[in-house]
């Protein structure tokens, strides 16, 4: 192991925090690569990012995966029915969070009397970060409509389940802790990425009529 990760270690910091500090360079480029390059938004680069440790932080990735879907879906249907309500938009963040809570805790429930005990084991934290999903599912939701937010969400967790395959590959995660300053090589890469002007893989279907040959 490389001198620097046994120093960290010899001063008490956990090697799981290692990995992860170590690998959210490579997290964070990959996502970036498939907004510039591939055309992919998703919610942004912090989202994706923090969804794909909070299925780090599950058992298994069907259950974070199952939990996502249940914040969608609720949030959309939630609402849906406060639309009926004319109500100032924090308040009713915090009802769509409420009623997404409680959803979460059901389902739960659910999972122990059904005895998928990773599914009722699930942390605390998982849960909070997607249920501050909500907030920003309902901003694109008002700014964008209720299909771009959908199709967002969808791109999100995509990008969230490659970069938990990414996260937990074994191999990488020996490769970092051996090499760990290999980490840096994600800025110049980045640099790269920043300074992308051509179209991204998605314009070119998107577009392809117009820039097909005559």
């Amino acid at each position: 192991m490389n001198q620097f990760i046994s120093l960290a270690l010899s001063s008490g910091v956990p090697l799981d925090t290692i990995i992860l500090v170590l690998i959210l360079p490579i997290i964070v480029t990959m996502i970036a690569f498939f907004r510039q390059v591939i055309g992919i938004k998703a919610f942004g680069i912090y989202t994706p990012a923090i969804i794909t440790f909070a299925f780090l932080a599950t058992s298994q990735i069907k259950y974070g995966i199952t939990i996502f879907i249940t914040v969608i879906f609720v949030g959309t249907i939630t609402r849906f029915l406060l639309k009926q309500v004319r109500l100032l938009y924090l308040p009713r963040v915090a009802i769509m969070i409420t009623v997404v809570g409680f959803s979460i805790l059901a389902l739960l429930i659910i999972g122990g009397i059904y005895d998928r005990t990773g599914l009722a084991s699930v942390s605390i934290f998982p849960i909070l970060i997607m249920i501050t999903l909500v907030e920003k599912f309902v901003a694109v939701q008002i700014e964008k409509g209720g299909r771009a937010a959908v199709i967002l969400a969808l791109e999100t967790l995509a990008i969230s389940v490659i970069g938990y395959y990414i996260a937990s590959w074994g191999i990488l995660i020996g490769f970092v802790l051996r090499f760990p300053w290999i980490s840096l090589l994600t800025i110049p890469i980045n640099i790269f990425l920043g300074k992308w002007t051509g179209l991204r893989i998605s314009e070119y279907f998107r577009f392809r009529q117009i820039i097909k040959p005559r």
